[in-house]
């Protein structure tokens, strides 16, 4: 092969995206993957097959809880968990063969195998095939993430568990305990519970979803998820597994006492780190920060002459769609264009049953930075297409600086948030104002309206609360 103008290591939502933008912009690219099939963690073990039995378990909830609207019998469902995973793996699959197809067809070399970096413009890719030596004037780095072991308690596969297993169950446990309260901890609690498991998430912090959440926001996420049946554990700290004949058990600590959750699955959900497995990091002179990211400069360019790196292997959300976006600003960047990635409109989202939505600053970031704020928020339980479906639970927060009414932030508890959070970000994204929301025609009735009518809140003039 004659010279590349770059090759992409790892083909997830960064590296099959950044591909395809290169290809786009006229550049002669290979993408080294060392899975059977591209699509990353996201696609094949992360955010689509959860979605799908999050879709899955929904579907029975609902059925179950229809009583009222004259849907007679739910309480005799049962659940047939080897027909909702054969479902998951259907919709990874069509999803593998596209993402296959639109490589392809734009031009790109797949090259399987585990690609290092092999000097000045060098990846060697090593596969069951040998080994074979790509040149290329730029590589991108787009390598992911792999869950936090707790090395007090590894990953055994059967007890104490990861997501990657935690999306595979065989079958429903009766007791589960989930340990950390963010957004994969809740979704995948959220799936066992709602087909039957006696779901307790345990969580260091004293609220749910992350510290990117006000306490009141989190607060009505909590409530909304107990209703379904989770029982939460906050501010206590994991100390291992208690093993007896009875049994496993989590324990705790939290305020001086020694807390037990016996459990038939531990499910680990602590974070996400860095993926440099492989890579040859440390033999090329890589430069990486405290926590293995590789460090980069505000044009994705490593220490390393011609390298580059995106996605959940440097700093920032471990997010698909923020790996995304750097995967098409640094194949811009690499083509001699303006590349850029707004990091201040990057939105968050737990795909619970409310959804959890946000983006921008919190009311407790902004005024961490010293910047006055006035707030509107608007309850969901005013909102008339919620109560028609079934959906009160949550609300709207518009977070505003004070002397410009500028949007900073907003955040969501709402069934469709991560739909909804996309009229936030695009407002944030030109620097609109709580008035230019406020002013914008949603239809009536959506759930949408609990958006415009928190934005007008700002001002206190929102129509529909008091």
């Amino acid at each position: 092969m004659s010279q590349l103008d770059l090759v992409v290591i790892g083909s997830g939502p960064g590296g099959y995206v950044c591909a395809i933008k290169a290809a786009q912009l006229g550049l002669k690219v290979a993408l080294v993957e060392k899975d059977p099939n591209l699509g990353g963690t996201c696609l094949n073990i992360g955010c689509i097959p959860s979605k799908a039995l999050l879709h899955s378990t929904e579907v029975f909830a609902h059925a179950q809880h229809g009583r009222k609207h004259g849907v007679v019998g739910g309480d005799k469902l049962t659940i047939d968990v080897a027909a909702m995973m054969a479902n998951k793996d259907k919709v990874v699959s069509q999803l593998r063969g596209g993402v296959k197809t639109l490589v392809s067809k734009r031009g790109i070399e797949i090259v399987p195998g585990l690609g290092r970096l092999g000097g000045a413009g060098k990846v060697v890719v090593r596969s069951d095939k040998g080994e074979r030596v790509l040149e290329a004037r730029n590589v991108v780095i787009a390598t992911g993430s792999v869950p936090v072991e707790l090395p007090f308690m590894k990953f055994d596969g059967e007890t104490v568990i990861s997501s990657d297993q935690g999306i595979a169950l065989p079958k429903v446990p009766d007791r589960m305990v989930v340990v950390g309260g963010g957004a994969i901890g809740l979704e995948l609690g959220s799936v066992w519970a709602r087909l039957g498991a006696q779901v307790t998430v345990v969580e260091m912090l004293a609220t749910v979803g992350g510290p990117a959440l006000d306490p009141d926001v989190a607060k009505a996420a909590q409530k909304a998820f107990e209703a379904q049946g989770i029982k939460f554990e906050l501010g206590a700290k994991v100390t291992g597994v208690k093993k007896s004949a009875a049994g496993h058990a989590l324990t705790a600590e939290r305020d001086g006492k020694v807390l037990e959750f016996p459990a038939d699955r531990i499910l680990v959900a602590v974070g996400r780190k860095a993926n440099t497995t492989g890579l040859g990091a440390a033999e090329a002179g890589l430069k990486t920060d405290d926590r293995g990211r590789i460090v980069i400069d505000d044009h994705y360019r490593t220490n390393l002459p011609g390298v580059h790196a995106i996605g959940d292997v440097v700093v920032g959300p471990m997010l698909a769609h923020k790996a995304e976006e750097e995967g098409v600003a640094v194949a811009e960047l690499i083509a001699g264009k303006a590349g850029h990635v707004n990091y201040g409109a990057i939105p968050g989202v737990i795909y619970t049953e409310p959804e959890v939505a946000n983006v921008g600053l919190s009311e407790t970031e902004a005024q961490a930075k010293g910047i006055e704020v006035r707030v509107g928020k608007f309850a969901l339980q005013a909102n008339g297409r919620a109560i028609a479906t079934d959906a009160t639970a949550g609300l709207v927060k518009v977070v505003a600086c004070a002397k410009t009414d500028k949007v900073l932030g907003v955040q969501m508890v709402a069934k469709g948030a991560s739909e909804m959070i996309a009229a936030a970000c695009a407002h944030i994204e030109y620097g609109g104002s709580a008035e230019d929301i406020a002013r914008t025609c949603f239809a009536h009735p959506t759930l949408s309206e609990s958006f415009k009518e928190a934005a007008m809140a700002v001002s206190k003039s929102s129509i529909h609360s008091l």
